[in-house]
């Protein structure tokens, strides 16, 4: 069997710990689209309580989503529009987080040669 040298084992290991971006960025997003999506359905069956003024308040900490998300509202239609906003805001920080992350793996190993 054919040993590998010390050169050949160190970039064989950066290259499996390498992140592939847009696979972590469509991961991230999925999942912060479905934290909101669900989150948001939540709230709606689960129901909401009278307000002072007799209107029924539903989720509003949810609610202040509306404040970064243009057109959200604790609603099923809200729902959508979060997860759509929820899934672009991951992508982009998780090719982000990945891009950094590859940047210093690759920084660090030409720094040991």
């Amino acid at each position: 069997m054919n040993e590998l040298n010390e050169d050949e084992e160190k970039r064989l290991l950066t290259e499996a710990v390498k992140l592939d971006a847009t696979v972590f960025g469509l991961i991230l997003g999925l999942i912060i689209g479905l934290i909101i999506f669900i989150a948001t359905n939540w709230l709606i069956i689960a129901g909401g309580h009278v307000g002072p003024g007799g209107e029924v308040i539903i989720g509003p900490h949810l609610e202040l989503l509306g404040q970064f998300f243009i057109g959200y509202k604790v609603s099923f239609v809200g729902s959508i529009i979060g997860f759509v906003y929820g899934f672009a805001a991951g992508s982009i920080f998780g090719t982000l987080i990945s891009w950094v992350y590859n940047k210093i793996i690759y920084l660090r190993n030409t720094n040991n040669k």
